[in-house]
């Protein structure tokens, strides 16, 4: 429970600095973290990328999406299931998505089951911090541990996060599952334990 917790403390002092952030930080931001994500070798040389489309304070992943599409590369992004868990459908560029459940945008063409994530060659997911040995804080809800289960060892899952929010250690419980890197506006990809 002392976990959970911590972890929920964490989630609410995140989100108020998130929220407190300048917008045209922000957008800053969201143009440092799209331009790092291009330039990852495993990104340049990927077929299909699982992604996300970001929502509220989240650092903007729409101009990453668009970029990702418009190169040629296989874009899958959540579809979110009554059970929390995700499914993935394809992304067809921005006039493909459609609004979800929770003020999520979800992609309209039609879902290719929860499994469908195991097919990407890279695979980006939000959090509200990671620390260096990989743990990623999410929102609570298990989605992405989920997902992150059915990804194989040699692929790369990275977490977009704001500067200040890669941090040295995390609460973690035995559910949570890691990412092998995360990607800052200012470090660009860095690699986890």
């Amino acid at each position: 429970m002392q976990h959970t917790a911590a972890k929920s403390d964490l989630r609410v002092a995140t989100l108020a600095r998130r929220s407190a952030m300048d917008p045209g930080a922000r957008a800053a931001a969201a143009r440092s973290l799209r331009d790092a994500v291009l330039a990852v070798p495993e990104l340049e040389m990927a077929g299909t990328v699982a992604a996300y489309v970001s929502i509220g304070t989240e650092p903007d992943t729409r101009g990453l999406l668009l970029a990702l599409w418009k190169r040629g590369t296989y874009v899958l992004l959540p579809r979110l299931r009554p059970d929390n868990d995700l499914d993935w459908a394809s992304y067809e560029g921005p006039d493909s998505l459609v609004p979800g459940p929770h003020g999520l945008l979800e992609p309209s063409e039609p879902p290719r089951g929860p499994d469908a994530v195991s097919s990407a060659d890279v695979v980006l997911v939000p959090a509200l911090a990671v620390d260096r040995r990989g743990t990623r804080l999410g929102r609570g809800g298990g989605s992405y541990d989920r997902a992150l289960a059915r990804v194989g060892p040699a692929i790369l899952t990275a977490a977009l996060v704001y500067d200040g929010e890669l941090v040295d250690a995390l609460p973690a419980e035995p559910h949570d599952r890691h990412v092998r890197a995360a990607v800052t506006p200012s470090e660009g990809l860095v690699r986890l334990a």
